[in-house]
């Protein structure tokens, strides 16, 4: 019996939203109040407590590494710089840093240097606490230091041996270390947003632009003038693989955009001894996207088909009192279809809500991963034309680490589900009939993993990657049957 094909159009649905709180247990909080960097703020226990802020933008700081002398436990300016480094063998060259303008008592101009959109870092920042006197380089030093001279991620390391002077400064050997050796029983606790400007773009097919806007008025590319403050966007309008078969008019392709304003978490408590009490490394921010995939999709064999469509990359240096932490951030953006190659369907969906990943450490408890989300979504339009199943995403893998090492891997793929069926019947008198059934559905995917490399923070080692917890939420935003 021929299989009489049916359009199905859904019709529209009020947003539905779903909160989703996953596998987290850390009690880690906000930043703690702003104050200055550069001077720590005694805690009850004796201990330091280090504001978590943006590293100073603009002109080259005229100090680039913090150091804590062999035998002392305190870290401090320096004013030293990594020279160059050798990556095979652990060589560095020590230089002496090269004198910065002298600071200013007076407010920036909105075209000197600026913090961070969002930072909490105070306006005297950097100007209460002179670099140490650059002093020998000695065995036994720990150097924390920010982007460098083959060190593009930073450089954390302890020196091993004193080589010897050379024209460009005193060479020593390295070898690496943890923040535990650095940050010892001191305390830290903030959040600081990506600055979107800071973030290279890699576009892996045609038809992707880049656009973001910052605080003082800066924006960059073409829908710059549309974005909130501290956010970056990603549009896409490509082609995708088209069902055999399928008549021209029924070419498959996807367009839109995705929105986001990433912040880096970080967290250390020192304070219970040899190597941290506590320790959060972990990134959230806001997502939103609005996005449309028509055509006859080719049908999916094995694993769904995932095209990605933009690399992004950033390191920001935060700074945790006087010691830079190069964080490295890493984005896949994607466009992941899975079809059975029946349907032809034009859908629309708008995406908004949040998310929050991480890896928290706790004293007997090891590492925990952390993963939350919020999202609301709304179908604009769902329109499908005959049987079969179709799912449709648009979403991001993400890595976080530190100096070069990836610590937290995550996956979040907000997505829309449909689905149809028809049916034709005939009778010898002629009579015949189609009926059909239509379903949609929104939903998410979050997933991930800890990496061993979170071991720079001074905590044990763990022998195998830990899951974040696949979260995987779906909830029906429409359905119908019709006959006739």
């Amino acid at each position: 019996m021929r299989m009489l094909a049916r359009r199905f159009l859904l019709p529209g649905i009020t947003t539905l939203a779903l909160t989703v709180t996953g596998c987290s247990t850390a009690t880690h909080t906000g930043a703690a109040a702003p104050t200055d960097p550069a001077n720590p703020t005694p805690v009850a226990d004796g201990t330091q407590q280090l504001e978590v802020a943006a590293a100073p933008q603009g002109a080259p700081a005229p100090v680039e590494i913090a150091r804590v002398g062999a035998g002392k436990g305190t870290p401090e300016k320096s004013a030293l710089k990594v020279a160059s480094y050798d990556q095979k063998t652990g060589r560095a060259v020590i230089a002496a840093a090269p004198k910065g303008p002298a600071p200013s008592k007076n407010p920036p101009s909105s075209k000197g240097p600026q913090n961070a959109p969002g930072s909490s870092a105070s306006p005297n920042q950097g100007q209460s606490q002179a670099p140490a006197a650059a002093k020998p380089v000695a065995v036994g030093d720990v150097i924390a230091s920010a982007p460098a001279p083959g060190a593009p991620n930073g450089l954390l390391a302890k020196v091993t041996e004193v080589v010897g002077k050379t024209d460009r400064g005193t060479e020593v050997k390295t070898a690496p270390t943890t923040l535990a050796s650095v940050l010892n029983d001191d305390k830290a606790d903030g959040k600081v947003p990506v600055d979107p400007s800071s973030v290279t773009v890699e576009p892996l097919m045609k038809g992707v632009d880049f656009s973001w806007a910052k605080t003082g008025g800066l924006k960059f590319g073409p829908e710059g003038a549309k974005l909130p403050l501290g956010n970056l966007r990603l549009d896409v309008n490509a082609p995708i693989e088209t069902a055999p078969g399928s008549p021209v008019s029924a070419g498959a392709s996807v367009s839109g955009f995705v929105q986001l304003a990433p912040t880096i978490e970080f967290a250390y408590d020192g304070s219970g001894g040899v190597g941290p009490r506590t320790a959060f490394l972990g990134m959230s921010g806001d997502w939103s996207s609005q996005w449309s995939l028509k055509g006859h999709a080719a049908a999916s064999t094995g694993s769904p088909k995932r095209i990605p469509f933009a690399k992004l990359h950033a390191a920001p240096v935060i700074q945790v009192g006087p010691v830079p932490v190069v964080v490295n951030l890493d984005l896949t953006c994607y466009v992941q279809v899975e079809a059975d190659g029946r349907v032809t369907l034009e859908v629309s969906q708008d995406v908004k809500g949040d998310f929050r990943v991480g890896g928290s450490y706790a004293t007997g408890k090891g590492w925990t991963p952390v993963s939350t989300s919020a999202v609301k979504s709304t179908p604009v339009k769902a329109e499908v034309t005959a049987s079969g199943k179709v799912k449709a995403a648009l979403g991001a893998e993400a890595a976080i680490g530190l100096y070069g090492a990836v610590g937290v891997s995550a996956d979040f793929a907000p997505y829309l589900r449909g689905e149809a069926e028809a049916k034709a019947s005939a009778s010898t008198d002629g009579k015949t009939s189609v009926s059909g059934a239509w379903a949609l559905y929104g939903g998410f995917d979050l997933s991930g993993n800890l990496q061993l490399q979170l071991s720079l923070f001074g905590t044990p080692l763990f022998e195998r990657k830990i899951p974040l917890g696949s979260l995987n939420r779906e909830w029906p935003l429409v359905s119908g049957r019709t006959a006739s």
